[in-house]
């Protein structure tokens, strides 16, 4: 309902197979689960050294549990029962921390975005972006300077249970939309096609 890509994990090792394998913005993680505790997935995060928010979820309110999610490496403790308003807070408190230094107005040379009311300004004027461009956007400045693949883009606009098949003229859609939209409102073409590989949004 709010936007994000989400993919389900009912036991801890299916969360630890995915986590392994996708990379996430945040992982919820419930503490009790079927087969074993979800601190356990912290560890094994932190361990491998694999990327990604992580926000307990959990009924116990033990200041013990909360302590050590939190120092193993946990972002974030949310006890049950919660509003799910507060819960999309803290995911996006979240991914602005590890995106984007926990600013709600991210500022990329000309480009202005609003993370609260998902507004996108180009030498202060309105940008009219579709959802999939907005969050193109945010995860090009995200990973601006690096060379990101059609196949990663996929993954993370759609997740990656989506049907993939041998074009890619989707992602080109998309990137071509967004790259007019901002030469349009006279912002800089930072969006480079690197053949073979996939995109690159330059810092220059």
């Amino acid at each position: 309902m709010e936007g994000h890509i989400c993919e389900v994990a009912l036991t801890l090792n299916e969360a630890i197979q995915k986590a392994g394998v996708n990379k996430y913005d945040c992982v919820i993680l419930d503490i009790g689960l079927p087969d074993g505790n979800g601190l356990d997935l912290i560890r094994e995060m932190k361990s491998n050294r694999l990327t990604g928010g992580i926000l307990i979820l959990s009924a116990k309110s033990s200041l013990d549990d909360k302590l050590t999610g939190l120092n193993i490496g946990a972002d974030d403790y949310l006890t049950k029962p919660f509003h799910f308003a507060e819960l999309s807070a803290r995911i996006n408190s979240i991914y602005r921390r590890n995106n984007f230094l926990g600013l709600n107005e991210i500022i990329f040379n000309e480009i202005r975005i609003n993370t609260e009311d998902n507004q996108v300004y180009v030498h202060d004027r309105l940008l009219i972006l579709t959802k999939k461009e907005y969050d193109l956007l945010l995860f090009f400045i995200a990973n601006r300077n690096r060379i990101i693949t059609k196949e990663s883009i996929v993954e993370h606009l759609w997740g990656d249970n989506v049907i993939l098949t041998d074009s890619f003229d989707f992602v080109y859609t998309h990137v071509k939309n967004l790259r007019k939209k901002i030469v349009a409102a006279d912002g800089r073409n930072y969006i480079k096609c690197i053949y073979g590989f996939g995109y690159k949004f330059i810092d220059s």
